[in-house]
């Protein structure tokens, strides 16, 4: 009924705001403790502050579709879409061409470890001189545990070997410092297809319209190449890798992107997950609540397409 749609519509807007917010928060809350701790980032302020201005743009991005959808229709709407996409796409332009940042990765500020800012008991330099004190490795199973004396308090307590604790924080503590991978000519242009090609998308829908195919491929031929173009690409980094394996999973978007949702897969998901809740105990929990959000998810551009 119209008046449930608009409920529904009203709550998955106010989720929205406060997903927003919340990432918002964490964002601001990384800033302050890095300016406490005087640990900055390995980058110039100047990049640090398009960093910045691109990760809060990709926090605020689908509220500010959906609240200018409510306020100003579908061509306010729009219009934002626009604006964004294209300071999102300047932002990574500079970032890639005048600071060789490299592979753009999302996010794009590591989140703050902090388990890793936990402050020095008294006792720990003598621990560590100690070394061996920490811990006690068992004759017959060799399993290595945490000597009760070395116990750290229970708000700091790692449940992890000492070992597993510190490949952690070095593995985390690498991948915040891990410099960008030098891209040649062939990388640098395959990275500004991906930067580019929601642009080029939303030009197509304005050529075509948004029940053409040629938008579809265009993005799709766009996508792969890009993909394509950076696979030759030794030597990459963590973060580098993580961010091409998402990539690479991304293109399964493209079974929920119009119009091959609209004609192809929409019948077909919403009668796999319509078997899923009938015939498999407790499955219809998940996959009920999801046949009634797939579709409204499908409707928002940042979702689908961003």
């Amino acid at each position: 009924s119209p008046s449930f749609a608009g409920r529904f519509s009203d709550s998955y807007a106010l989720s929205e705001l406060v997903y927003s917010a919340s990432n918002l928060l964490v964002l601001l809350n990384d800033w302050i403790l890095r300016k406490e701790l005087q640990q900055s980032l390995p980058m110039s302020l100047p990049q640090q502050k398009l960093l910045t201005w691109l990760s809060v743009l990709e926090c605020v991005e689908v509220f500010a579709e959906m609240g200018t959808a409510r306020v100003w229709g579908e061509m306010g709407r729009w219009t934002i879409i626009v604006l964004i996409q294209l300071a999102k796409a300047i932002l990574r332009l500079l970032l890639l061409l005048w600071y060789k940042a490299g592979i753009q990765t999302s996010p794009p500020i590591v989140p703050l470890n902090r388990e890793q800012q936990q402050p020095l008991r008294p006792q720990d330099g003598e621990d560590n001189s100690l070394g061996r004190d920490q811990t006690y490795i068992g004759k017959r199973s060799s399993r290595v545990v945490r000597s009760l004396q070395s116990t750290p308090s229970l708000q700091s307590r790692h449940w992890g070997s000492p070992q597993q604790r510190e490949e952690s924080q070095s593995r985390r503590a690498e991948e915040v410092n891990q410099t960008p991978t030098p891209l040649g000519l062939q990388e640098t242009i395959a990275e500004s297809i991906y930067i580019t090609r929601p642009l080029l998308h939303l030009l197509s829908l304005g050529v075509w319209g948004q029940r053409s195919w040629k938008p579809w491929l265009l993005s799709a031929v766009l996508d792969i190449s890009s993909l394509s173009l950076l696979s030759d690409l030794k030597d990459l980094n963590r973060r580098e890798r993580a961010e091409l394996r998402r990539r690479t999973i991304l293109l399964l978007y493209y079974l929920l992107r119009s119009p091959f949702y609209d004609r192809y897969s929409e019948g077909r998901i919403l009668l796999l997950l319509r078997l899923l809740a009938d015939y498999v105990p407790g499955l219809g929990f998940v996959t009920r609540p999801l046949m009634d959000y797939l579709p409204a998810w499908q409707k928002i551009y940042f979702y689908n397409w961003g």
